[in-house]
């Protein structure tokens, strides 16, 4: 810069930044508000969701996946036990869920290839078809014709029946 520069068109800026001027003793309300709402609010919801945190960090298991133990069939159960056999009835539900879940999924897999294949789906989705029927054919020969008020001993009976229908054709 050239040494005969104007010095008050550009004034040297302040070596320290000025003190403010209080006015009053008392303190900033709007500090004693945002103090206030830390302690009463922010921290006991954080702290509150931090424990809940680790606490499910320490659980890895995805928490909506429930696990049950496996109980006895009713064919196991002893005569007159009717807890054992409402144990092995809510096993039979969950089984049955399960099995019309894995037809679903199976089914919209062949849906899918289906949609993709257009109209040759026929010769390029024959994997997928096969394994639809043999799914289909094992859900129907476990749980058709059960009826609305299915249960587990309903199906015991049934597999019996189909049991014996075999060895008289068999015999």
């Amino acid at each position: 810069m050239p040494d005969d520069y104007d010095k008050a068109a550009y004034p040297e800026p302040p070596r320290q930044t000025p003190a403010v001027d209080k006015q009053t003793a008392l303190p900033n309300p709007a500090l004693i508000l945002s103090k206030l709402f830390y302690y009463t609010v922010d921290l006991p919801v954080t702290t509150f969701r931090d424990t809940i945190d680790s606490i499910r960090s320490k659980n890895k298991l995805v928490y909506y996946h429930q696990k049950f133990r496996r109980v006895p069939d009713l064919m196991d159960c002893k005569e007159g036990d009717f807890t054992c056999y409402y144990e092995a009835d809510m096993q039979w539900r969950r089984d049955y869920k399960v099995d019309q879940e894995i037809v679903k999924v199976i089914q919209e897999r062949m849906r899918a290839c289906q949609q993709r294949e257009g109209h040759s789906y026929q010769q390029n989705c024959t994997k997928e078809i096969q394994q639809f029927n043999e799914v289909t054919k094992n859900f129907q020969s476990r749980y058709g014709d059960l009826g609305a008020y299915a249960n587990a001993r309903k199906c015991l009976m049934k597999q019996k029946e189909r049991m014996m229908a075999a060895q008289a054709q068999s015999a």
